[in-house]
């Protein structure tokens, strides 16, 4: 039988006034029109909009803001002129405190609908007191219109279109310096920007790196090729930036969205730059993991350190350890630390780090988490506390049965992802244990994103 049309109470390109009621997990307003809703970008709750509905489905349709009619006293202007338009940050529009309490709604939310844990309130979300010029690492995006221009910038929204920008109100100021030295090398050698459709063009981003203490700086040029023409001339230019310390190439002839390549060639200074996490040095190559924002970095590690509560006889599993930058700061509080990491790379700079630091009790091995871990565990190895910060998609399956059958006292789980954080606790949840604490921290201010420690303890 031929499925009968849903008469909808909203009609496509006609406009309507509506009120908005909540925020989604992208910060799009979400509002209803005679029990119809509607996600509509750039509008917040409590306000009364008027909307031109641009796509419509069965049960929910999407809006276009035309005007704001009754703002939301958490409204502000964006500092930044493009923040409408770049993808970057979405929130711009939107004040601290209206950011802070919106993420801590939405670890809220998650945790209750993908976790299933309803006796837990999610602690107010660690804020910055300057939530601006953060980022201690950037990836600039290079194209063209088609004709010999040089476009830098950022992706517009759901897009690959470039928005060219000297400046971002998020990352460091000396960026605008970095891009016009490249832009103008380019300019003058005619040396042309990337072009995914074709597959034709050298530049295809610009990546820097900025030390939040020593202020070194690591500026990288990924490229279509093997070699960039006339690289002297760039090299001499960028030098005459201050506090730069490494220029180098990284070669990604693919047809990918991945950005970085895995040949990485130094042309000229050190292969990477020192940070600091507290007392804790860290040096940091191009290809390293690092979280982006310093400050807020060392107020998510005191938190990790509160959670694990360590008395100094604890053997200490840090799965996903990148560069060791979680297992150095335990390290000091416990009887030994064992990192695991599948980047080669990143393990040879944890135990530079390691050396770096005179910390003697870690161990740091090269694999996948799941597998390391498990491995460990069948040769009869146990820890006290387990600590794992995965990448955006959670932890491995068969992580968390090793996890569960070692039975560690507690286990911190840092996340970047609410979803996959709920989706995991309530695994382990179901295998004896209990979320004890959830604490966000605000790492990436004007941004949707939220960095959350949730403490599970063995039931």
């Amino acid at each position: 039988m031929k499925a009968k049309n849903v008469e909808l109470p909203v009609v496509k390109n006609e406009y309507y006034e509506m009120v908005i009621d909540d925020l989604g997990i992208n910060g799009e307003g979400i509002g209803k029109i005679d029990g119809y809703t509607l996600f509509v970008d750039g509008a917040l709750p409590q306000e009364k909009i008027k909307v031109k509905v641009i796509k419509t489905k069965k049960n929910f349709g999407f809006g276009k803001l035309i005007d704001i009619l009754e703002p939301s006293i958490h409204r502000i202007d964006p500092v930044c002129d493009i923040a409408k338009r770049c993808g970057g940050c979405q929130l711009q529009h939107l004040s601290y405190e209206g950011q802070l309490n919106y993420k801590q709604k939405k670890v809220q939310d998650i945790i209750e609908r993908i976790g299933g844990i309803t006796d837990i309130e999610v602690n107010k979300v660690i804020g910055m007191e300057n939530p601006y010029f953060y980022r201690n690492k950037v990836q600039f995006p290079v194209g063209s219109m088609g004709d010999d221009s040089v476009n830098i910038g950022f992706y517009a929204m759901r897009s690959h279109n470039i928005i060219t920008t000297d400046k971002c109100y998020i990352q460091q100021p000396v960026n605008k310096d970095i891009i016009g030295v490249v832009k103008e090398y380019m300019l003058k050698n005619n040396v042309k920007p990337y072009n995914e459709v074709s597959h034709k063009g050298v530049v295809r981003h610009i990546v820097t790196r900025v030390s939040f203490h020593t202020k070194e700086i690591m500026v990288g040029v990924v490229i279509n090729g093997n070699k960039l023409p006339n690289s002297d001339e760039l090299i001499s230019n960028l030098r005459k930036i201050e506090d730069v310390a490494g220029i180098f190439i990284s070669v990604n002839k693919e047809k990918t969205n991945v950005i970085m390549g895995n040949k990485i060639k130094m042309l000229w200074g050190k292969p990477y730059i020192t940070d600091y996490i507290g007392e804790v040095a860290y040096n940091i190559s191009p290809l390293s993991f690092y979280q982006v924002n310093p400050v807020q970095t060392e107020k998510l590690y005191s938190k990790v350190l509160e959670f694990a509560d360590l008395s100094g006889d604890e053997i200490v599993w840090d799965a996903y350890c990148g560069i060791g930058t979680i297992s150095l700061f335990l390290a000091g509080k416990s009887k030994k630390v064992m990192g695991v990491e599948i980047v080669p790379e990143a393990i040879v700079d944890a135990k530079k780090n390691a050396e770096l630091n005179d910390i003697g009790n870690t161990e740091f091995y090269v694999g996948k988490a799941e597998e390391v871990i498990t491995g460990k565990y069948n040769e009869g190895v146990r820890a006290d506390v387990i600590v794992v910060d995965p990448p955006r998609k959670g932890c491995d399956r068969e992580l968390l049965e090793t996890i569960m059958k070692m039975q560690p006292e507690k286990v911190v789980y840092v996340s970047c992802d609410p979803g996959t954080m709920a989706r995991d606790v309530k695994v382990l949840g179901e295998g004896g244990y209990r979320v004890e604490e959830i604490q966000p921290v605000d790492m990436f201010p004007q941004t949707v994103h939220v960095e959350t420690v949730s403490l599970l303890i063995k039931k």
